[in-house]
């Protein structure tokens, strides 16, 4: 039976193999059908992850937010002619806060063996070195634009952290990261916590704990840097 497999990006400029376990390189050299967000980004990790792979015999379908969601189904047409195929997300892990959710779920549903590759993840990483709890905590994605909702979502979080103790993780479109810790160090209580983690397993990694009211002492300008943020008490 052919696969689907969901192939990690790294999360920045950094050594493969310090991030990708062999075994993914042997699994993209076997594979001539992605599924990627950018065309451009996937083929330049291909090449990285080996400079001998032809990439002009490969067949990329781009999967982002302006792709037709009726198409998406005819993606995966490969897989029934016996195609193994792979989902490149542009950082991270597949299907995670990421498009290509929608194919694996057509994949699940038309029984094809679905096959999740070890690989970094932004969430888990930055659960492990911020301190906070890792038995309990939830993925929000991107948190509302509108001021209004994205204080009412804010105050919903350091509620859970309160009455859960759930660990609340969220992440923000680089060129608004600065407004949104404005927003936060407003917003919450003063010994409410925040992890702020960037260029993670690059060299410029940082991951910082701090309380509301240290941050308030130095907010830190993060404009064009992808980031996590990560809440507790």
């Amino acid at each position: 039976m052919s696969a689907l497999y969901l192939i990690p990006n790294t999360l920045g400029e950094c050594c493969l193999d310090n991030v990708m376990p062999a075994g993914n390189a042997d699994v993209i050299r076997s594979i001539k059908h992605f599924i990627v967000e950018d065309v451009r980004t996937a083929r330049r990790f291909i090449k990285l992850v080996d400079k001998g792979i032809d990439i002009d015999t490969l067949t990329f379908y781009t999967l982002n937010q302006h792709t037709d969601a009726t198409s998406i189904a005819s993606y995966l047409e490969p897989m029934a002619n016996g195609f193994d195929m792979g989902i490149i997300s542009e950082a991270g892990c597949p299907a995670v806060a990421d498009p290509g959710a929608d194919v694996v779920a057509i994949a699940q549903k038309r029984g094809y063996k679905v096959v999740p590759l070890v690989g970094p993840s932004s969430i888990l990483l930055s659960v492990m070195a911020s301190g906070f709890n890792g038995q309990s905590f939830a993925f929000l994605g991107y948190l509302p634009i509108d001021t209004a909702e994205r204080q009412k979502a804010v105050k919903k979080m350091e509620s859970r952290i309160y009455s859960e103790n759930q660990t609340q993780i969220f992440i923000e479109t680089p060129y608004r990261n600065t407004k949104l810790v404005e927003q936060l160090l407003s917003w919450c209580q003063p010994l409410t916590k925040l992890c702020i983690a960037y260029g993670i397993t690059t060299p410029d990694e940082s991951i910082r704990t701090r309380t509301i009211a240290e941050w308030r002492k130095s907010v830190p300008q993060l404009e064009k840097v992808p980031c996590i943020f990560l809440l507790y008490k």
